[in-house]
């Protein structure tokens, strides 16, 4: 997965080392019920069957469908599925956690072609599928991807012919909703078109996937180079790759954009897939690539321009791995909020400033541009954290509208729908 280094960092075995190899004998699976103090092996089940199991004096130890899981003896007391411990029309937990004794310890074991049965010293007994403990296990996640991708520099996605979705099918059918999904949720960016090229109708196909996210730029947002706020993005300048929101707490999900008017040159779009470079630093420079998901960095926007004031600062990394599968889940890259660098210490800010140069310039490199021509009737859907954007100078009058969707509700439509999200 993402980085090798962060799974020694976490004492993990990385999958891709065989280290995950368990040389110690094995209980074979047996259909009888085995006290939990037995302190030998039981060998009563054909070599042939695929589950094993053993206690150790802390946790119980399992081996199914090739995977090797060890479970903590409150982790499976708090997980049972019983109906007086889980409630299963509202999917919650009815058992109270701070309940477990930390040092509860089952009575007896036993495991069928199906499942494992724990009886505890109670005398309550807890079920657990076998396929259930090998998705929810931490080793069965840590071999799972939480968000399939697929990275692309300009010329695979380009090959890939992404197809746009059509307004009507967007708005009106699953079908074409579930396709603009999946394209989105793959690469990162999606098109709708035959948009009637208003805030309106913009605002009514955002509505569709997501809640729209209000933030200081408001609910639903013109576009123009008036200047009319603090931000280079109100100007004619061009704009360098980068995220928005970076200086939130927890930066905006999905950018939204339509172009209603432009009359005059230039102002193409730019979009860089963040995970395809850091995919290249992690290959080259692993190191590097640990440290941009460890050191913390504010960015912050401070604003005072008619009647806006604001003053914003967010923290984290570059880089935002899950701990458990090193996936790559956010980017937060933006020179131009970045704040005073002032967590660490100077010999690790050194080393920060050559791992950024090295991130920078696989985000800049050309055959990794994507340029498109934004043109009324056409909107633009952006995963704010994982695609920089960024814009070409133009000239004459460039009108766009566009807003924030939450990102927790575009990957629920996703979900409902029956796509991993």
């Amino acid at each position: 997965m993402w980085c090798r280094r962060l799974a020694c960092l976490f004492k993990v075995p990385c999958r891709w080392s065989g280290s995950t190899r368990h040389r110690s004998p094995w209980l074979l699976r047996d259909r009888r019920t085995i006290p939990a103090a037995a302190a030998h092996w039981h060998h009563t089940a054909p070599e042939s069957l695929k589950c094993a199991w053993q206690l150790h004096s802390d946790h119980l130890e399992l081996r199914y469908a090739n995977t090797l899981m060890r479970f903590d003896f409150v982790w499976l007391r708090d997980h049972c599925r019983s109906a007086s411990c889980y409630n299963a029309k509202t999917n919650q937990r009815s058992l109270d956690t701070a309940s477990v004794d930390l040092g509860i310890k089952p009575k007896a074991v036993r495991v069928d072609e199906t499942a494992l049965f724990l009886t505890w010293p109670d005398g309550h007994v807890t079920r657990y599928g076998l396929e259930w403990l090998v998705k929810n296990s931490y080793e069965g996640q840590k071999q799972q991807v939480m968000h399939p991708r697929i990275l692309w520099n300009a010329e695979i996605y380009r090959q890939a012919q992404v197809p746009s979705v059509d307004c009507r099918s967007f708005l009106e059918t699953d079908e074409g909703l579930k396709e603009f999904l999946r394209n989105f949720l793959l690469y990162g960016i999606a098109f709708v078109e035959n948009v009637t090229p208003t805030k309106e109708d913009t605002e009514i196909l955002a509505e569709r996937i997501s809640l729209i996210r209000e933030t200081i730029y408001g609910r639903m947002w013109y576009f123009t180079s008036d200047f009319s706020r603090g931000d280079t993005a109100y100007t004619k300048l061009a704009l360098d790759r980068h995220t928005d929101t970076t200086y939130f707490q927890e930066p905006c999900g999905i950018q939204v954009f339509h172009c209603l008017k432009h009359e005059g040159t230039g102002g193409r779009t730019l979009l860089v897939d963040g995970f395809y470079a850091a995919e290249q630093v992690l290959q080259q420079a692993p190191d590097q690539f640990e440290l941009l998901s460890k050191v913390p960095l504010k960015h912050e926007y401070v604003e005072n321009v008619g009647d806006c004031h604001n003053h914003m600062i967010g923290v984290g990394p570059v880089l935002n791995v899950y701990p458990w599968n090193n996936e790559l889940y956010l980017i937060r890259y933006n020179n131009y909020d970045r704040a005073v660098i002032n967590t660490v210490p100077y010999d690790v800010v050194h080393r920060w400033y050559a791992a950024h140069r090295t991130l920078t310039a696989e985000l800049r490199r050309p055959e990794n541009e994507l340029w498109v021509k934004l043109k009324p009737g056409k909107a633009l859907f952006i995963d704010n954290w994982r695609v920089l954007h960024g814009r070409e100078a133009f000239t004459g009058y460039r009108q766009l509208c566009g807003c924030y969707l939450t990102r927790d509700d575009v990957l629920n439509t996703a979900r409902l729908l029956g796509l991993q999200a």
